[in-house]
C-alpha cells in the first residue's frame, strides 16, 4: 500500500496512463481504500476538463508539472 502523498504525485501521470502496470494497480488499489484520494482525482478530472475547454486539448507539461507539485505540496 501507498501513502496518499505518493498516491497523489503519482495522479497526473495515472491520468496521462503513463505509469507501468504495477504502479497503476498499486495506485487503483490506494484509490479504491481512500476517499480523500478519490477526490484529488476527481480534482484533477475537472481541472483537466476546465483546462481542455479553456484553451487546447493538451495541458501543457510545465503546467502538468506544477499542478502536481501542487497537489504533492497538499500531502496526506
Amino acid at each position: 500500500m501507498i501513502s496518499c502523498a505518493e498516491a497523489i504525485r503519482q495522479l497526473w501521470d495515472y491520468l496521462d496512463a503513463v505509469l507501468d502496470e504495477v504502479d497503476r494497480t498499486t495506485v487503483e488499489e490506494h484509490l479504491r481504500r481512500c476517499r480523500r484520494c478519490c477526490g484529488e482525482l476527481e480534482f484533477a478530472v475537472e481541472l483537466r476538463r476546465f483546462l481542455a475547454r479553456a484553451g487546447g486539448e493538451a495541458i501543457p507539461k510545465d503546467i502538468l508539472r506544477r499542478l502536481n507539485d501542487t497537489l504533492e505540496e497538499l500531502g496526506p
